[in-house]
């Protein structure tokens, strides 16, 4: 190759690297005058978790996750209206029990009813979500994005349905939380949320920093008794996950080969007490850094109690083949099993690097 095509390449990679390198400065800049600029959360006289305690995880339903079997969504559906925003075609429906559902397609439905299972499953918040492999919505008005996805006589398959509670009073964007400004920075219940986010190989952990593109962080004002509210801090597009982490370039979703593949290097040691992970995201520093032993040693009081069983019947639920389930199944079990040698002594000193 000669002199001057290097040069030529050299110079591409330069302003490759100065137009990302630009963009995420303007990104930043923009996300940080829409927080500035949205004020103070209207949260008054309300207790704040991320983390609330799952009961006997054995015995969890994962086929429904949160929710359960009396809150999915029941048929006949009722067309409400379509939604322009996102990334995906959705509208918004009201089935037979008179409960509103954001009804979406499109490549994250299946990871997104998995994502809300495992998370709860640990004790974390989650929206109640359940893939609805084929129906129909009554009286569709006229339709744009989602036209592809609903036929004729209103007929549609594998839709994501995500309840909608008016009584929930729903934080987003501008409003929603960041990794490094939230009441939980230091507790292992965020630390375990992480540890979750880099299970599952959810690269798009975008948060309150990066309204310029959407955050995918939320916080959900819920009544809890007559007197007593709470803000409920979650993730509320899991949309990234279950397939390979890493750049735009190598990174995918829902990809049983790739997710196994990366399975190795999902733990890859210890360091001076803090847990080391392959992991490379959106935000990957604040993913993976500052998580120490014994937050790992909290979270698999809990993600190590879930059975094989149970992680099949969630992957059922979020429409795998039984191909797929067998191999996410394998590799979530891996996975976990790594972070309970980590949270173990031995596994501690045998993984020691540093």
């Amino acid at each position: 190759m000669s002199g001057q095509a290097l040069s030529y390449i050299a110079w591409a990679i330069g302003g490759a690297v100065v137009v990302v390198v630009g963009l995420r400065v303007f990104w930043r800049a923009v996300g940080y005058y829409k927080v500035r600029k949205a004020g103070p959360r209207p949260l008054f006289g309300v207790r704040h978790r991320v983390w609330r305690d799952p009961g006997d995880v054995p015995r969890l339903d994962t086929t429904f996750g949160p929710g359960g079997r009396d809150r999915a969504p029941r048929a006949p559906f009722k067309f409400i209206e379509e939604h322009g925003a996102g990334t995906q075609p959705c509208v918004s429906v009201r089935d037979a029990n008179g409960r509103r559902w954001r009804v979406k397609w499109g490549h994250e439905v299946p990871c997104e009813t998995f994502a809300v299972r495992l998370a709860w499953a640990c004790g974390y918040f989650a929206e109640i979500t359940h893939l609805v492999r084929a129906g129909s919505i009554d009286d569709v008005g006229p339709l744009t994005r989602a036209a592809s996805c609903i036929a004729a006589g209103g007929r549609f398959t594998d839709a994501r349905f995500e309840l909608d509670d008016p009584d929930v009073l729903k934080l987003f964007e501008e409003h929603s939380w960041s990794w490094t400004d939230n009441p939980f920075v230091g507790t292992p219940q965020l630390a375990g949320l992480k540890v979750i986010l880099m299970l599952i190989s959810n690269w798009d952990n975008k948060d309150q920093r990066d309204v310029a593109r959407g955050s995918n962080t939320a916080i959900y004002v819920t009544r809890v008794s007559r007197w007593k509210r709470e803000a409920q801090y979650l993730i509320v597009d899991w949309g990234g996950s279950m397939g390979r982490w890493g750049t735009v370039v190598t990174r995918g979703r829902w990809d049983a080969a790739g997710f196994a593949a990366q399975t190795p290097q999902f733990v890859t040691g210890v360091a001076n007490g803090f847990v080391q992970f392959g992991y490379t995201g959106q935000r990957t520093g604040d993913a993976r850094a500052n998580i120490r032993i014994d937050d790992v040693r909290w979270l698999c009081q809990y993600l190590g109690r879930l059975t094989d069983d149970q992680l099949r019947a969630a992957l059922d639920a979020s429409g795998a083949t039984p191909e797929e389930n067998a191999a996410f199944t394998a590799s979530l079990r891996a996975r976990i099993s790594q972070l309970q040698s980590v949270a173990s002594d031995a596994g501690s000193s045998l993984l020691r690097t540093g």
